[in-house]
């Protein structure tokens, strides 16, 4: 079920590029159907957007591992006041790009995707590049309880807040990009929209997630034998459910990534779109279009990935040696 979603959502990802002419026309609109156009466009934009919450809720489910029970949720509405803040700073920030320079919408997009590509790709490549060296040593685990527990909270908090604050320009340049045509106050509208509902909706999960095995192991200590069950279930389903979130998350990367990509080069848009139209004659066609499209962008996004990662890497290893020199 949720590979279909994913799908579906990728394919609606395809069209990025395209809804901006459908914009320019719902732009032209009378006044009376403004409201409608918003709410239009909102819709759009959120689907767009909801490719990177895979990774999101990922990474901020895990940037709570370590936290005392009774303080996940206060440290999860912490890093939900900070992601609003974070937003408060790039909504208007994408509004004036938007106003002084258009232009600059798809480079943005480029850069957003080629970053998601970068980040996924580097997930896979870590073990092979650092070892058996932990990707996350920003804020490690406490061992003795003389631990300074504020302090240890702060850390955590600040290194949610940053990892939301890119994830958040990711969204917000995507939903700029789906109405970079349309008039300003609409573009405020969504913008302010998108930014509310994505925060509320992926820091409410991000609570749900954390809790779910606080929930389960109260159900277990119910009488009830059906409550026992769910509650064991539950239990069994939580560390299952953060490793699909990370998996659903970096496919998602290259997926997106890749048809942002794609979108910006119109040979290779044309491409993939002409391959994804001759599998739609296929029995089952719209299946086969959707995974064509989706298996090509997700491949282009893993070998810009690669590219990406391997230019950063060959920077560092070069960068010491001129410093020797």
């Amino acid at each position: 079920m949720a590979g279909a979603s994913l799908l579906t959502l990728l394919d609606d990802i395809a069209t990025i590029l395209d809804d901006v002419a459908l914009m320019t026309k719902m732009a032209a609109k009378s006044s009376a159907a403004a409201a409608d156009d918003v709410s239009l466009m909102t819709k759009v934009a959120a689907q767009k957007t909801a490719g990177v919450l895979g990774d999101d809720l990922a990474l901020n489910a895990q940037q709570v591992a370590g936290v005392r029970a009774e303080r996940e949720l206060p440290v999860v509405w912490a890093v939900a006041k900070g992601s609003m803040l974070n937003k408060l700073i790039l909504v208007p920030a994408a509004l004036l790009i938007s106003a002084l320079m258009p232009w600059a919408i798809t480079p943005l997009l480029m850069l957003g995707g080629a970053f998601l590509c970068f980040e996924g790709f580097e997930k896979i490549a870590h073990p092979f590049l650092h070892g058996d060296e932990p990707a996350d040593t920003a804020a490690p685990m406490p061992s003795t309880q003389t631990v300074d527990w504020v302090a240890f909270e702060k850390n955590k908090i600040q290194g949610a807040v940053r990892t939301d604050f890119i994830l958040s320009a990711e969204i917000v340049t995507i939903a700029l990009g789906t109405v970079a045509a349309a008039p300003f106050g609409q573009q405020v509208a969504v913008l302010a929209a998108v930014a509310i509902a994505m925060t509320v909706g992926v820091y409410g999960l991000v609570a749900g997630i954390v809790k779910l095995d606080d929930v389960g192991l109260w159900l277990t200590q119910k009488p009830s034998r059906a409550a026992q069950a769910l509650g064991r279930g539950m239990l069994h389903a939580a560390p299952w459910l953060m490793k699909t979130l990370a998996v659903v998350g970096t496919a998602a990367m290259f997926l997106v990534g890749g048809g942002i990509l794609a979108h910006g080069v119109p040979a290779l848009h044309h491409g993939i779109e002409s391959a994804g139209a001759m599998a739609g004659a296929w029995p089952l066609g719209g299946l086969w279009q959707v995974l064509t499209t989706s298996g090509l962008n997700g491949v282009l996004g893993i070998l810009a990935g690669a590219l990406v990662l391997a230019g950063t890497t060959l920077v560092q290893r070069l960068r010491p040696r001129a410093s020797a020199d």
